[in-house]
C-alpha cells in the first residue's frame, strides 16, 4: 500500500483537532493516541484541549502529547490560532477507526459543508437505551471548516454548541463514542 503525505499533496488538507474535557485523563489518553496516526501521516496539524477545571493528570496528558492546553479561553481566540484550516470537534473517549485519515484528508479537500463519523456497528447501545434518546450532538464528532465555525462562534461557546443545527453528512468512516471508554472505567 503506497502511503501518502496528504499534507504534501492538499495544504488546506490540515486538520486542528480540538477537545472540551473535564476530569477525562484515561478518555483524553485513548483519544489521542490514536490521532498519532494522523499526526504521522500530516493530516493532524495541531491538537488543543480545553479543560474545565480538572483535577486529575489531564493537562499532564495533554502536554505529554503536545497538545495545546488550555484551562481559560475564549473560543473566538482558539478558532482564530488553530493551525488547520479544517477542525475536528470530538468528546475525549472517541475514537476513529481505520480509514478515517484517508477518507479525512480527501473530504476536506473536496467539500465546504460539515461532516460527521458513522456511528461504530461493533458499539451500540442496548436497544433500550436507544429509543427516543437523541445522540449528545458531538457524539460522533464534527468535521468543519475553520471559517465556517469562526463565523458561529460567540465568547462562551462550548464545542457542543457548533454541533447543533448544522446540516452534515455522514462520513463512511467509524467512530467509537465517547461513553465506551466511560463505561471501561
Amino acid at each position: 500500500m503506497l502511503a501518502i503525505n496528504y499534507a504534501a499533496l492538499y495544504k488546506w488538507a490540515m486538520l486542528t483537532v480540538i477537545i472540551e474535557c473535564q476530569d477525562q485523563e484515561p478518555e483524553l489518553a485513548q483519544t489521542l493516541a490514536v490521532l498519532v496516526a494522523g499526526a504521522i501521516e500530516g493530516l493532524v496539524c495541531d491538537v488543543v484541549v480545553l479543560d474545565h477545571g480538572s483535577r486529575d493528570g489531564t493537562s499532564r496528558v495533554a502536554d505529554a502529547a503536545g497538545c495545546r492546553f488550555y484551562s481559560q479561553w475564549d473560543i473566538k481566540d482558539i478558532l482564530r490560532s488553530a493551525r488547520g484550516e479544517w477542525l475536528l470537534m470530538v468528546e475525549p473517549g472517541a475514537r476513529p477507526q481505520p480509514g478515517w485519515i484517508d477518507e479525512i484528508a480527501e473530504y476536506v479537500s473536496l467539500n465546504k459543508v460539515p461532516a460527521r463519523f458513522t456511528a461504530s456497528r461493533g458499539y451500540r447501545r442496548p436497544f433500550l437505551q436507544r429509543i427516543g434518546r437523541s445522540l449528545p450532538p458531538l457524539e460522533l464528532g464534527l468535521l468543519l471548516s475553520k471559517r465556517q465555525a469562526i463565523a458561529v462562534a460567540k465568547t462562551g461557546m462550548r464545542l457542543s454548541e457548533f454541533a447543533k443545527g448544522q446540516k452534515s453528512r455522514k462520513l463512511s468512516s467509524e467512530l467509537i463514542p465517547s461513553w465506551v471508554a466511560r463505561a471501561a472505567r
